[in-house]
């Protein structure tokens, strides 16, 4: 059985494709040019270091009396 660290079913985006370069919110793609970050064409190649992470959840508030028996 083959392990993967990432999802096999994601979805393609060129903002997160090898071939695909971020510039002013614009994907510079160097088959499709010019090209919006959520467009996907066939030849995406997925580049797990170029996802950029979901923001934490805040922390929940604690006070002293939380801590006292």
């Amino acid at each position: 059985m083959k392990y993967s660290l990432f999802d096999p079913k994601i979805s393609p985006r060129c903002e997160y494709c090898e071939r695909g370069t971020e510039k002013n919110g614009k994907v510079l793609c160097h088959y499709a040019g010019v090209v919006l970050p959520d467009f996907a064409c066939r030849r995406f190649l997925y580049a797990p270091l170029k996802r950029k992470p979901k923001n934490p959840p805040p922390l929940a508030r604690y006070t002293k009396e939380d801590f006292t028996l």
